[in-house]
């Protein structure tokens, strides 16, 4: 009885050996598709059916892959599919010369044909092609997934998203609105006269940001150098070189751990306004946010991880510790001592990292980081950060211990991260000093001493305010997607060997 089971596998192999066959006939006969270069296509399926009723009986020629076939013997029926959805063919062969014909009927689901015909409306009413001649362009080798089911597998999916955008046509919206929305981001700093910059992606030394960068190696200079984990750094070299206004959208590489929210390589955009401050960042991330969803959606109300969101503007902005107190009952602005806050912390289960100084400053982050974070589902900015966790911040006029520092957090994900920029050379040493401190004792996330950095503020640096925005974080948003992998087209994936 076992052995009448079908065999997937055994299948799948006997498929791909028809596959080939086929196309090696085709090669003795002369007529080796992948010898073919170009297809003069003229039409889309869009098209034709968002203007049926002035292209019907028009000459076309349409391109794409086959994705169904039906029908027998001198009437075919398929759906191609091309980048911009599906047309259905319509293959007659007293229509058609008879070669092309027996030649088309062996063409296989997954080729990629181009298609000479007609628009018209077959008599159920469907809006067509009438095929006059369908030329074999690629010659697909392996099959489709099974047609009903799709690639349900998300982990084959996220390996094979050539496959998944075939035959998943849905998931290629995710992607059309990435790239609508970095447009959008383009247009809207350009349109508020900022530059767009470049800078390097491998560095000699480690800044911008708490995060452990991949390591490569310069052969020539037989030097060790990093990927970027931040932008931060070169775009305030250039404001102190005098361009006030700039930005840079690109990839960032950090080596930390991956789950529904990060990804190894992802994308970000950092900005930097001279003579302005964290206040006017808030301003101007509310803005490009909640200007995008009106824009692409059409809508400021959007459903993410289970959550109705609300984007309309005037989103509440509030200082860290007003937060922990909220959530937390506890007040650490009437706390005075490290040991004091230490506490605290503790007596509602917040433990220190163990390479944290246990200072009050960092007491009240780990509250806000481990029990205040997760309950914010509505647009929020968290402002005043401790000066502990905040190495590139200006501190605050009215309490040294906190830095002008925001983060939005929309459905407990934080979206991005502003200062008002420490332009104070000095301070700025003494607090990469404390990061270099931090990790001689093991947290190989802390950032490094950059002396060129030093001597770029020691020149001058106007109040600036800064903000790092998450690409992914914010299509995840507009998408409704529930993880990362779902919105970057290539997400790293841990090898199957």
């Amino acid at each position: 009885m076992a052995e009448q089971m079908k065999n997937p596998e055994q299948d799948l192999s006997q498929q791909t050996r028809v596959r080939r066959e086929k196309l090696a006939a085709l090669q003795s006969a002369g007529e080796d598709p992948f010898r073919l270069t170009r297809f003069d296509w003229n039409a889309t399926s869009r098209q034709i059916k968002d203007h049926f009723d002035e292209m019907e009986g028009t000459p076309v020629k349409v391109a794409g892959r086959l994705m169904s076939k039906r029908g027998m013997g001198k009437v075919s029926f398929c759906d191609l599919q091309d980048r911009e959805g599906r047309i259905q063919l319509y293959a007659r062969q007293d229509e058609m010369d008879e070669a092309v014909y027996k030649a088309f009927k062996k063409f296989d689901i997954g080729d990629i044909v181009g298609v000479d015909g007609e628009v018209f409306r077959t008599q159920r009413g469907e809006m067509s092609v009438r095929a006059k001649n369908i030329t074999l362009l690629s010659k697909s080798l392996l099959p489709l997934p099974e047609k009903f089911h799709g690639l349900q597998d998300k982990e084959l999916r996220y390996r094979q998203r050539y496959v998944d955008l075939m035959v998943n046509p849905e998931v290629k919206n995710n992607f059309l609105v990435r790239s609508k929305f970095i447009r959008h981001v383009r247009e809207f700093m350009d349109g508020r006269g900022y530059i767009e910059v470049e800078t390097p992606v491998l560095n000699t030394i480690s800044g911008g940001a708490t995060a452990r960068p991949f390591i490569t190696h310069h052969n020539t200079l037989d030097i060790d150098m990093y990927m970027r984990i931040a932008t931060e750094l070169p775009l305030k070299r250039l404001i102190v070189g005098g361009m006030d206004r700039v930005y840079e959208i690109g990839r960032i590489f950090r080596n930390e751990g991956m789950d529904p929210k990060h990804n190894p390589e992802f994308t970000t955009i950092e900005l930097y306004q001279a003579y302005a401050d964290f206040n006017d960042m808030m301003d101007l991330f509310e803005d490009l946010l909640s200007s995008a969803a009106q824009k692409l959606l059409g809508t400021y109300q959007v459903r993410w991880q289970g959550e109705d969101i609300d984007l309309s503007p005037g989103w509440p902005r509030m200082p860290m510790h007003e937060a922990v107190k909220q959530y937390c009952g506890i007040d650490f602005m009437a706390i005075g001592s490290d040991k004091e806050a230490v506490a605290a912390a503790k007596s509602i289960g917040v433990e220190l990292a163990e390479t944290a100084d246990k200072t009050w400053g960092n007491a009240l982050y780990e509250c806000f980081d481990q029990k205040v974070e997760e309950k914010l589902i509505q647009p929020t900015f968290i402002t005043m950060h401790p000066v502990d966790v905040s190495p590139l911040a200006k501190r605050s006029p009215k309490d040294p211990r906190l830095t002008e520092r925001f983060e939005l957090f929309i459905c407990h994900s934080e979206m991005g991260n502003a200062f008002s920029e420490l332009n104070d050379p000095i301070d700025q040493r003494q607090r990469f000093q404390k990061q270099v401190e931090m990790r001689a004792k093991g947290d190989d996330e802390a950032g490094m001493m950059d002396e060129d950095f030093l001597t770029a503020l020691e020149y001058g640096m106007p109040p600036t305010g800064g903000l790092g925005i998450g690409i992914d974080r914010c299509v995840m948003l507009l998408t409704g997607a529930d993880t990362i992998r779902d919105v970057i087209l290539f997400p790293t994936m841990k090898p199957l060997d």
